[in-house]
């Protein structure tokens, strides 16, 4: 069987949303570039630190709530300072980058571009489902368990291997590896995953 070369460049859930801080306290206020104003429930000195947790509302604007509100959603299980610099096609989107430096059952990263400081914030919801999990169809990384569909000649896009999704999965990845020639036999697709060690997924039709 011939052996196909996909890329992973998204997740299925990877939102680049702008987040704003302002001024903490009763009836404070701020402005973001797009979405609601939205304050700091706590007083950390860093907007949505590790161990933070955060609720969303349904033009999908994040503002930092402590984690026992009953509006919380997610908290934040990995942080990533600075902005990364955008690069030309093809190279991934720099949320994309990003999200390979995430903890490997991330469900979507956030990017915080109103407060300081800037940078990423990877996510993980307070309750299922988890698209992060392994089969779980999302999260900004590709791990081990996922399952894959491709998207057009070259790429694949994530989905849930239990078929919940709205696209079928036609491949499982079996194993992360270095390189294609560290995959195991059976291999027919090649799945670019990020950064790190492994940078390749290698994956079995299912």
């Amino acid at each position: 069987m011939r052996v196909l070369s996909g890329q992973l460049l998204g997740a299925a859930w990877l939102a680049a949303v702008l987040l704003a801080a302002c001024s903490p306290g009763p009836g404070a206020t701020g402005s973001g570039a797009a979405g609601p104003d939205v304050s700091p429930a706590t007083h950390d000195a860093v907007f949505l630190d590790r161990g933070d947790c955060a609720a969303g509302d349904r033009v999908g604007a994040y503002r930092e709530v402590v984690c026992s509100d009953p509006g919380a959603r997610a908290r934040v299980v990995g942080r990533l300072y600075g902005l990364l610099p955008a690069s030309p096609s093809p190279a991934p989107p720099a949320a994309a980058r990003a999200g390979d430096r995430c903890p490997p059952t991330t469900d979507f990263l956030l990017t915080v571009t109103a407060a300081r400081p800037q940078g990423y914030a990877c996510m993980r919801n307070l309750t299922a489902p988890h698209p992060g999990d392994p089969g779980g169809g999302g999260g900004p990384r590709t791990i081990a368990g996922d399952c894959v569909y491709t998207s057009r000649k070259g790429r694949v896009k994530e989905t849930p291997c239990d078929g919940s999704g709205p696209h079928a999965p036609q491949f499982r990845v079996v194993e992360l590896a270095r390189g294609r020639g560290s995959c195991p036999a059976g291999t027919v697709l090649y799945v670019g995953v990020g950064g790190g060690p492994a940078g390749v997924g290698c994956a079995r039709r299912l």
